[in-house]
């Protein structure tokens, strides 16, 4: 597939999220490896001038905008500068460059439910889809994982924590299938920014203080759901369908040094793990390479500097959002998606200053009472349950937001 496999043709690439901060270090890595990877096409929700940038130097044949004035601005910018990179816009647009015939490989980094549809039609088309977008799985983990099956596409996780499980599964193992010999996984987080903060303390928490994650360069939306620990549970949700494995044998530990970024125990007491730096140019240049090994260009973990690795139970009551994902996933049928979307719209109510930090779990535990979570045996019904939840959500923001609660 790539040069590193033996082939010369370049392996194409398609990025689902390239302004982001994955999609930015996916381009980073796929930079130091020009000879074995091409760039087919880029998609973007409304930064123009990132996305801009990003076609100058890479040149790829299609880039994707979220709606028609940011497609019409880019596709302006492109014409002064004479680059023949063909703009798409919506929904449509991002479904046409998942599916094209000249993508071998498709790094789903868009954030959000957003990206469900897109990796969801990559997962058809039997791409080799490199997944960091966790609510296709959360959402619809079992229309996916079925499509992923029927196609033969290979799915290769990117989310740092999944990266290093599937890194530390027997040999052969294949996502969707429960592995031979594994005991549990231990998942680890790392806390967040508020791990040693009192509940009282997290009272007053502005969104600034929530996004600066100590050891993580993460977007806005992923830093909170770090700060709240949703984050891991809707990577419990995903490791479920990702790993085969019911939740009860995953567990969560917060290791603070994020430098073992997850562990698997076997039947006979062996426990691997894998170590490194917290960048995440690792795992998605692990998932570009695999079966091989390529330059990341990340530095070497200096186990002197890192000196102590500490381990503790996660706090359910200080983590309520964490207890609150176990419970969607308990509970089947179309909770996963109605807990993310609750969560999507009281994660965003935070960062615009209309909701408190510790509210943001009582959002979502009045979506999922509310909500009717029964079906979830279709694309129509998830997204019908993702819509209904957003907003109802929507709706005990305003509640909360005009009692002052805010």
């Amino acid at each position: 597939m790539t040069q590193t496999t033996g082939q010369t043709a370049p392996t194409g690439i398609t990025i689902l999220g390239a302004t982001g901060s994955i999609g930015a270090s996916t381009l980073d890595v796929i930079a130091r490896h020009s000879d074995a990877f091409r760039v087919v096409a880029l998609t973007a929700n409304r930064n123009v001038e990132r996305l801009l940038e990003h076609c100058r130097r890479f040149r790829p044949a299609y880039a994707v905008m979220a709606d028609s004035p940011s497609a019409a601005a880019l596709r302006e910018r492109l014409r002064d500068e004479s680059i023949a990179t063909e703009v798409l816009e919506g929904v449509d647009g991002l479904a046409t460059v998942a599916a094209l015939p000249e993508a071998d490989c498709v790094m789903a980094a868009i954030v959000g439910g957003a990206g469900l549809l897109p990796t969801l039609e990559a997962a058809r088309c039997g791409k080799r889809v490199l997944l960091a977008n966790k609510e296709a799985l959360v959402m619809s983990g079992a229309i996916f994982m079925e499509e992923v099956k029927r196609s033969g596409a290979v799915l290769l996780p990117v989310d740092s924590e999944h990266n290093a499980i599937f890194q530390c599964m027997p040999a052969g193992f294949s996502a969707g299938y429960e592995p031979s010999g594994v005991r549990r996984v231990l998942l680890t987080a790392s806390g967040g920014p508020f791990r040693t903060l009192s509940l009282e303390e997290l009272d007053g928490v502005t969104p600034e203080q929530a996004c600066a994650h100590p050891n993580w360069d993460m977007g806005r939306k992923i830093s909170v759901d770090s700060a709240t620990m949703m984050n891991k549970g809707l990577e419990v949700i995903e490791a479920c369908w990702l790993f085969g494995l019911p939740p009860e044998r995953i567990q969560v530990v917060l290791h603070p040094q994020s430098v073992i970024h997850s562990m698997v125990e076997y039947s006979d007491g062996s426990v691997l793990a894998q170590l490194g730096n917290p960048d995440m140019r690792t795992p998605i240049a692990h998932a570009l390479g695999w079966p091989e090994r390529i330059e990341s260009g990340v530095s070497p973990l200096d186990l002197f500097a890192v000196a102590r690795l500490d381990f503790e139970p996660p706090d359910m009551v200080r983590f309520p959002c964490l207890a609150l994902a176990y419970s969607a996933w308990q509970a089947g049928g179309a909770a996963p998606a109605v807990l993310n979307a609750a969560n999507e719209t009281a994660v965003q109510a935070f960062l615009d200053g209309q909701l408190a930090f510790r509210a943001i779990p009582e959002v979502i535990e009045g979506t999922l009472s509310a909500c009717d979570t029964a079906a979830a045996d279709s694309l129509e019904a998830v997204l019908d349950a993702d819509r209904r939840a957003r907003d109802h959500a929507g709706r005990i923001v305003g509640v909360l937001a005009g009692s002052g609660v805010s």
